[in-house]
This record gives structure tokens, sequence and C-alpha cells, in this order.
């Protein structure tokens, strides 16, 4: 404590340029929390070329992760990297912190949490976008007690589909992708900071079709097979008994239903999109009507990478809020419900997680 956690990222592509943009303004902001140090990809000249636009060192991967000036390791890979990398670093001696989701399997994301544990480092995963503003005020909302006691909450996320826009969208509608992979871990980080852990989910699923066309890049009016269900029903019972209904699909055209409600005996409220790190929370409480509530917690104006300098910040002996525990249980909520969909009955969830700890209203993590 009280120096900045130096980085390594591995994996420069599209993704790294948000990290990127938030390093840059946690230190306008004098966090003091994070400080890139050195990059890594596959594509040495993609790395040579970021690094010189940030002024650090390009190593590659195994150089990285046993980079004594390398206290961290960043890991923006693709899903199927991300517990080859994440080992590497964590026998290494290096806390990690990566994108969504924190491993392929589950089988894999477990390695990654007990590895860590031995080795005594820490994990972070995203998505941090439940530390803003948003889910944050909803959150505490809900710990002030102006929805009573929660009884239930809805989560929806429709769309035609990524196929529309997207130029290589294949891995969409291939085992491990999917509406529920791709989308639902920003609704289940969302609803466990809301409602705490889960145990048990029931579900159903269906596809539309078995071919989806591309609507734009080299590729357009190619057919892409779907080997996955592309719309995903189901009820998550959370160890409080409250109960969420999650609808995630690539099959509805659009919806006017709110990304996620939490209703109580006393009142009900309007979360904003958990894929954002703000938006307006709104409450309507028993005999009453809609209100807006103010902004009253979360880091203001967060972007991605703040869960990264929240896990930097977070002192000796206490958990990081976007910590590997909650990771996992997320992963392993998603894939119990597929497991549920498949065997048609009600599946326990085998992990469990400690809710994570509210963010006061701040501008960033500091050390």
């Amino acid at each position: 404590m009280g120096q900045p956690l130096r980085i390594g990222i591995v994996g420069v592509g599209a993704i790294s340029g948000q990290y990127l943009s938030t390093f840059e303004r946690l230190g306008t902001l004098g966090s003091g929390a994070v400080r890139l140090v050195a990059v890594a990809d596959l594509d040495a000249d993609r790395a040579a070329a970021v690094a010189a636009e940030q002024g650090v060192r390009a190593l590659t991967v195994d150089e990285l992760v046993t980079d004594p000036e390398v206290d961290a390791v960043l890991n923006l890979t693709i899903p199927a990297a991300h517990a080859e990398v994440a080992l590497k670093a964590i026998a290494a001696g290096k806390d990690v912190y990566g994108e969504k989701p924190l491993a392929a399997t589950t089988d894999d994301a477990r390695a990654i949490v007990e590895a860590a544990r031995a080795a005594g480092v820490r994990v972070g995963c995203a998505p941090d976008t439940v530390l803003g503003t948003g889910v944050q005020t909803a959150r505490k909302a809900i710990d002030d007690g102006l929805v009573g006691t929660p009884v239930a909450a809805t989560a929806t996320m429709v769309t035609p589909g990524h196929e529309r826009w997207h130029p290589n969208p294949d891995f969409y509608y291939q085992p491990g992708g999917g509406p529920l992979l791709d989308m639902g871990p920003y609704y289940v980080t969302a609803l466990v900071t809301l409602l705490g852990p889960v145990e048990s989910v029931v579900g159903s699923a269906s596809r539309a079709r078995a071919t989806r066309t591309i609507g734009s890049g080299p590729r357009e009016g190619d057919q892409v097979p779907v080997d996955v269900d592309t719309h995903v029903t189901g009820v998550l019972r959370h160890e409080s008994g409250a109960l969420s209904t999650l609808v995630i699909s690539f099959d509805a055209v659009a919806t006017r239903a709110s990304c996620i409600e939490v209703h109580g005996d006393q009142g009900s409220l309007v979360v904003p999109d958990p894929n954002g790190f703000d938006g307006t929370v709104e409450l309507h409480r028993l005999g009453g009507t809609w209100e807006d509530l103010p902004v009253s917690a979360g880091y203001r104006d967060a972007g991605r990478g703040y869960g990264l300098a929240d896990l930097a910040a977070t002192p000796p002996g206490a958990t990081a809020r976007a910590n590997g525990d909650l990771a996992y249980h997320v992963l392993d909520v998603m894939t119990s419900l597929l497991t549920a969909v498949e065997k048609g009955t009600s599946v326990s969830v085998a992990s469990a997680c400690e809710r994570p700890a509210a963010v006061p209203l701040s501008d960033a993590p500091r050390i």
C-alpha cells in the first residue's frame, strides 16, 4: 500500500484502449492506484506500437509475467486463453485481473482461484460496471431499506443478434458463446451485487434458427451455423430467498422492459443498464409514484479498469470488490443454468461468494 500497482497488459486488442483511457483518467484524478509499465501481445508489432504510444516496454508474454517490475497482470486475451495466462502469472507470484469471463469453463476458473489462494496473490475480474454510480446507487437504496425486504428481481437483455454488426460473429454461436455467456456476466454480477449470491437455478432455452447471416464487412451474406441456444430464460434463487427472473436473447427484436428491476414489499426499483457505469435509478414507494433517486454511491464517471484500481487500493486482508470468487460464482451460476436447461430440472449452484462491499460515492479508488 502507498505505491501504485505496476501493471503489465497481456493482449492489446481493441478492448485495451478503454483500459488505457481509464489509466490516464485515474492519473489526472490523482488516484495513484495503478501505473502501466509493460505490454505484450501475440502480435509483436501491435505490442510495440502500443508500448511506444504509452512510453512503456514491449515484452513477450513469458517475459511480462515473470518481469520483476510487474506487480499485476491485466489479462485481456480471448476467453480461451484466460486460464493459461492467469495461471502463468500466478505461478510467477503476480496478482491477476482479467476481462470477463474469469475462464472459459468453471473447472479452469476454479483452478485460477485455488492457485491464487495457494500462492497468496489476488485475482480480480470484469465486469466492473457494477462499481459505477448506477448499480451502486440502487444497491444503497436496497441497503437503506427503501424497497423493504427484497422479494424478486427481473433482468432483461434482448437483441436480434450480433451478426448484424459484427464482421466475424462465429464465436457467438459456438459452444462457450451464446447470449447468456456473452452478456450474462453484466446482469448476473449486478444481481449478486444487489441481492447476494445464488443458491439454485432453473430454466429453459431455445434457438430461433439454425444459421445466422453476417450483415457487414467482407463476409457480408455468409451463413454462420448456430450450435448454441440463443434465447435463455432462468429463475435464480438467491440465498436471501429473493427470486430473480433472467431473460437473455439473441432472438428478440426489442423490449421496453427495464434492464433490471428489483421489487420489495415496500417499493420497487428500476436499475440502469449493467453494461454501463451510470444511469438514473428510479424508485416507486408503496403508495407513492415513480421518482428519480439522486446519485448516492459508486465511482463517478467510472470506466473499464476501475475494478483493477479498486483491487490495487484494497487494504491487505480486505477483499476487493471485483474479485475472483465473485467472478467464479457468476460463471458457475450461468453454467449451472445451462445445465438446468439441459436436464430440465433445478440445479444447485456449487460455489459461493460474499456479496461485494458497497462503494461509497467517490471519484476514484485511492491508495
